[in-house]
């Protein structure tokens, strides 16, 4: 099925590369993003989507001294988040706190908790625990994984342990497996690789060439879902990581990222976007073995056989920005390169008992 958006529009100033939940807002849907502008000084927007759910509302609008290339919203704290930002040939990543707003969306400046400036090589990630306090968070640059113990109150961080990946790999990000806080996957030009946080060494390796990003099932233990230039969308059982499970026919070079879906009833949808100016939203059966629960939100065997449910093509530039709700499951929200801002609903896709169920604080 192919359709333009429908969806809520919010339009930045510049240009823009990265959105993300706020996980830790448990009133509203929200959500935060920043601009990449190399001339004009970048801002942070934190947007709010309205009760009625017919606009996007600017809670906050900061402004930040670098262009921002990865944004992540601490999971606990709606306040705390981090970025990687540059200044010309220079890289950097930081923890800000958002100010008490007391209802004026124009307040003071960002307040920096602590500056990740331990990195030797380009920062390329930040990454919290998926769900719920942790005082661990990962930063990745193109030959290093660093694992900080970060505390908000004292506003310090402090490295834990280091390891280099070695000269024949360059690291271009990751994701944290939200089913065990010692397991990182991380991807590189041509592999993913699978590291044990205790004591920071490589457990396994997938090689697969051009790699642009990766996630975890949150509902599925062992389930990983990649997308690569040229063979799309492949989801692996880590169990039996030698071929994908399954393979979906993303168009080569156009699958830049991916977000599965989270929901308690459901964890077959998944969502990817990139240089083909759209977001596509597909069914992929997972299961893990002895799951007998059946959990597809459309019977239609037409359905079934096409994996791809819709394609949000009403973009006019790259999407680079991905990330769905947490609080309301069944709502996502886009970003693309102009610096639009789309928030859609894929509620038509899924079974009522879907998106009835309200998710749980733990659920990312």
């Amino acid at each position: 099925m192919q359709g333009g958006s429908t969806g809520i529009g919010y339009g930045l100033k510049y240009q823009a590369r990265c959105i993300a939940d706020v996980k830790a807002d448990t009133e509203t849907t929200t959500f935060i993003t920043g601009t990449l502008s190399l001339k004009e000084e970048n801002e942070v927007h934190l947007i709010k989507l309205s009760s009625s759910e017919t606009e996007l509302i600017c809670e906050g609008l900061f402004s930040h001294p670098n262009e921002i290339w990865d944004l992540a919203s601490c999971p606990f704290d709606p306040r705390i988040f981090s970025t990687v930002f540059s200044s010309g040939e220079s890289y950097g990543a930081a923890i800000w706190k958002i100010p008490e707003l007391y209802g004026q969306s124009n307040s003071s400046q960002l307040e920096e908790l602590a500056s990740l400036d331990q990195h030797t090589s380009k920062i390329k990630r930040i990454l919290w625990w998926p769900s719920g306090s942790h005082d661990k968070v990962i930063s990745i640059d193109e030959e290093n994984l660093l694992l900080w113990s970060f505390d908000s109150s004292n506003k310090t961080t402090q490295v834990e342990s280091r390891e280099s990946v070695g000269m024949l790999h360059s690291l271009s990000g990751g994701a944290w497996d939200p089913h065990d806080r010692n397991a990182l996957a991380a991807t590189s030009d041509s592999s993913i690789q699978f590291w044990d946080l205790r004591t920071m060494k490589k457990t396994n390796t997938i090689e697969h060439a051009h790699v642009r990003d990766v996630d975890y099932s949150i509902k599925k233990q062992n389930i990983l879902v990649s997308a690569e230039d040229e063979t799309g969308i492949c989801i692996w059982d880590m169990r039996m990581p030698n071929v994908p499970m399954r393979e979906l026919p993303a168009l080569i070079r156009t699958s830049m990222l991916l977000k599965p879906y989270h929901a308690l009833t459901i964890s077959k949808l998944l969502q990817s976007a990139g240089t083909d100016s759209a977001v596509n939203l597909w069914l992929a059966p997972i299961s893990n073995s002895g799951d007998s629960t059946t959990e597809s939100p459309v019977e239609s065997p037409t359905r079934r056989a096409d994996p791809l449910l819709n394609s949000y093509s009403d973009y006019e530039d790259s999407v680079y920005g991905l990330t769905w709700s947490s609080r309301q499951p069944w709502i996502f929200a886009s970003l693309s390169y102009d610096g639009r801002v789309v928030v859609e609903s894929v509620k038509s896709f899924l079974p009522k008992k879907t998106y009835m169920v309200q998710p749980l604080s733990a659920v990312r």
